[in-house]
């Protein structure tokens, strides 16, 4: 194993203090997590600039960015590890930087569709080298802490994108949500290309699963198209059913196809290790809850509420801005206690938010003592539970398997995302919308809460020395 791959560069080569490449690769991170969450705030104004559009043809400006991110996560982290963490990051950006301005100019559906999918290349590529560039610069002893903080800046810009966007929307128009990504992303650019240092590249080429990705794609693709299309016309239920039964037979062929092929997409050995097979199906259930919580938001307070987009997203404000203390304070104690007591306890507590959204708030808006409390709820559990998942995924993995044992998890978490976001379609995406239509949602919503918090039972990410 080299010395790019489980240690810090040499102190000659580095800069006297790490923090410097930590906020260099976090920017990226957060640009990414924050576009991924932003089109929720922009899904109206969609609705009016495409007005030929169904509301299940737009939903795929999200879901057709999220399929192609979480497929391109798991062959991206291996090209990390084998083409230089450096090269990969920068080529990242630069290629969602592009995309970002082809987004902004895009004149209809299609287009913007297939720039999101470029887009969605370069932030697979950046993501998982980011995190492997962080680790490198960090001694093991801080790494827990700094996992901790690089999770808690995606969740904090996941958590922020749809109140930044409804701002940025209302006042510059839609194309601003992508546009709004290039200084900082330019900036990111100009001095990771001056800042970091080029990692080892490992003279073992990993060959990229052509037949893995497609039947990934295929899988989640079919599946999520069933599920947005579902209440359609245009779609016979028989239809339906074959689409949903492709998805699984794909399922079952990815995974078959994972076990026998020589340079699989997915190493199925990594969920050999107990804590990254539980946590990512936590993963996967936690991400599909907390892409619904945010579309549901903005359904509920524009159609129920009658809020404008800028009060909408003022509103939902508060809850996020606990998220990244929350994470920081966590992944200080999780450090010496573990983290399955925040992820079950965040769960919990993600579970009785959704409970109080159920019951409390009505059809009149009643801000401070029907939305607020529940508000904090949420946003306290993002912040324990969605950081400490990126922890705990990677924490019992050799140091070479990061960046990929990282990607699969962060692709779990996007998989989760498009399911999320087409049950939220499904059961809001038509027109005129009464309080009782997000029962159901809320329901489902805490079932996954409750479901996170069984998976991360037998979570062990206590210090070895800490233990009997």
């Amino acid at each position: 194993m080299t010395a790019a791959v489980d240690t810090p560069v040499s102190r000659a080569a580095t800069p006297a203090s790490p923090w410097p490449v930590f906020w260099v690769a976090s920017i990226a991170t957060f640009l990414v997590s924050l576009d991924t969450t932003m089109l929720f705030a922009a899904f109206d104004s969609l609705r009016h600039a495409f007005a030929d559009a169904t509301t299940a043809d737009l939903s795929w400006v999200l879901n057709a960015y999220t399929v192609v991110y979480a497929t391109m996560l798991i062959p991206a982290g291996g090209l990390a590890d084998t083409h230089g963490r450096k090269r990969v990051f920068l080529i990242g950006v630069a290629l969602f930087l592009a995309a970002s301005a082809a987004c902004g100019l895009a004149g209809s559906v299609g287009w913007l569709i297939a720039a999101r999918m470029l887009q969605a290349v370069g932030a697979a590529l950046l993501t998982p080298a980011s995190l492997s560039i962080v680790l490198a610069a960090f001694p093991q002893s801080k790494r827990a802490v700094v996992v901790s903080l690089w999770g808690a800046v995606g969740g904090l810009a996941a958590a922020v994108g749809p109140s930044a966007g409804s701002f940025v929307i209302d006042h510059f128009g839609w194309p601003w949500a992508f546009y709004i990504n290039l200084p900082l992303g330019g900036l990111a650019l100009w001095r990771g290309a001056s800042l970091l240092q080029e990692s080892e590249s490992s003279s073992v080429r990993r060959r990229v699963d052509g037949v893995g990705m497609a039947l990934l794609m295929l899988a989640v693709g079919t599946v999520t198209l069933a599920i947005v299309e579902s209440d359609v016309p245009t779609w016979s239920r028989p239809e339906l059913v074959v689409l949903g039964a492709t998805g699984l037979v794909a399922s079952s062929a990815f995974v078959a196809w994972a076990r026998k092929a020589k340079a699989p997409l997915v190493d199925l050995a990594l969920f050999h290790n107990r804590t990254y097979r539980y946590v990512n199906v936590a993963t996967l259930a936690f991400g599909t809850a907390f892409s619904m919580m945010f579309l549901t938001f903005f359904f509920f307070m524009m159609n129920v509420w009658h809020f404008s987009l800028p009060q909408a997203g003022l509103a939902v404000t508060p809850g996020p801005l606990l998220v990244m203390p929350t994470a920081i304070v966590t992944g200080r104690l999780a450090t010496r206690l573990g983290h399955r007591r925040f992820l079950v306890g965040g769960s919990l507590l993600y579970a009785c938010s959704s409970l109080w959204f159920l019951l409390v708030p009505g059809t009149e808006p009643h801000y401070l003592s029907h939305w607020l409390p529940g508000l904090m709820m949420s946003g306290i559990a993002v912040g324990l539970v969605l950081p400490s998942l990126s922890a705990a995924a990677v924490s019992r993995l050799p140091v070479a398997h990061y960046a990929v044992g990282s990607a699969v998890n962060q692709a779990t978490r996007q998989i989760g995302s498009v399911l999320g976001v087409a049950l939220t379609v499904a059961l809001l995406g038509h027109a005129a919308l009464q309080r009782a239509d997000f029962n159901a949602l809320y329901l489902l919503h805490g079932a996954l809460a409750l479901l996170t918090g069984l998976l991360c039972l037998p979570v062990d990410t206590k210090p070895r020395a800490a233990q009997p």
